[in-house]
């Protein structure tokens, strides 16, 4: 295991370094679980070179979010990522607050950061990066039951949604620098 940290005083982005590291390393999976979820340019790109190079990625968002602006946000993101076969869910068992990384079977992230700009650059955050295979493996046991719990996000949602839906998430993706 080892402990990363990040923060506004920090000379490196670690906890960025390390999930951007993470997903470009990866070969069969990526499993991704986080309640907030506006990635920088760069692990958008990393996402997207996975999915189309045949690496099984899936992420798990809150069906019910705490924070409508960032819900919308989210889902914008989501709209552009599922064009390159990332898959996405929507957990529906409350508010999924989990904040996990998997990599293949062989690392995981679990910690405070989310996968959003404000985890990336603001805030004091502290991820364990756990290279255990039986961890590995347990934490992954966990993602998919809350895959189970999870609703699948579709192409075809977005084909079949009003303007008024739009607007608000790409006005939220504007203002996600803010937040």
């Amino acid at each position: 295991m080892q402990i990363v940290s990040g923060g506004p005083d920090a000379e490196e982005d670690s906890i960025l370094a390390v999930t951007f590291a993470a997903i470009g390393g990866a070969k069969e999976r990526i499993y991704i679980a986080t309640p907030y979820f506006i990635p920088n340019a760069g692990i958008i790109q990393a996402l997207k070179v996975a999915a189309l190079s045949g690496v099984d990625v899936r992420i798990i968002l809150p069906g019910i979010p705490d924070t409508r602006i960032v819900y919308w946000a989210s889902l914008s993101y989501a709209k552009e990522l599922l064009g390159a076969g990332v898959k996405f869910y929507q957990y529906q068992k409350g508010f999924m607050h989990a904040k996990v990384i998997l990599v293949d079977d062989r690392l995981a992230s679990v910690g405070t950061a989310n996968m959003d700009l404000r985890s990336f650059y603001k805030n004091f955050e502290l991820n364990a990066i756990i290279f255990d295979r039986s961890t590995v493996h347990r934490l992954e046991r966990d993602f998919l039951q809350d895959l189970k719990d999870s609703k699948e996000l579709r192409p075809e949602h977005y084909a079949r949604r009003f303007g008024l839906h739009s607007f608000k998430e790409i006005l939220a993706r504007l203002l996600s620098p803010l937040f």
